[in-house]
């Protein structure tokens, strides 16, 4: 049996505003619709750095604007878990390097590397630090610093 009222041509599924928009529950994140608005709002050297990685240079995929927990990666690269951040001017205001440092703190725990660049370098020589990017993505991650253990119950003192 038809609706009542069906939808007319270009309204869609009048059900599904009222349920809360289409899409699945993951893209609808606040942190996603905040990296989305971030995307449209980059700065210079952001900009001049994503021409030059988009596109997978050397085969090494990377995201801009990527929410990872309450943060958001300036740039990030999944295969080597590496987060990219381009620091301006206002990253030596106020409380920023403290809240900077807890931010860097956080990630590593959770097993991200991080890397700072400094947005004046971008503005140098954009490729210069794109091609440092992709090298630093492309190395492999140091081994985790590990403690020897004793052999045959010894103890090492």
């Amino acid at each position: 049996m038809a609706s009542a009222n069906p939808p007319r041509d270009g309204e869609g599924d009048r059900a599904a505003k009222r349920r809360g928009g289409g899409g699945s529950p993951s893209l609808r994140r606040p942190e996603v619709y905040e990296a989305r608005r971030a995307r449209r709002k980059m700065s210079l050297p952001e900009v001049l750095l994503w021409q030059r990685l988009k596109g997978s240079p050397q085969g090494i995929a990377f995201r801009k604007q990527h929410p990872i927990g309450q943060y958001r990666a300036d740039f990030y690269c999944a295969a080597a878990k590496l987060v990219i951040e381009i620091d301006g001017a206002a990253h030596d205001m106020g409380d920023r390097p403290e809240r900077d440092a807890k931010r860097t703190v956080w990630l590593e725990e959770e097993g991200y590397r991080v890397l700072r660049v400094m947005g004046a370098d971008v503005l140098k020589d954009a490729d210069e630090a794109a091609q440092a990017i992709v090298s630093y993505a492309a190395a492999p991650p140091p081994p985790p610093s590990a403690v020897p253990l004793p052999v045959n119950g010894e103890d090492f003192a």
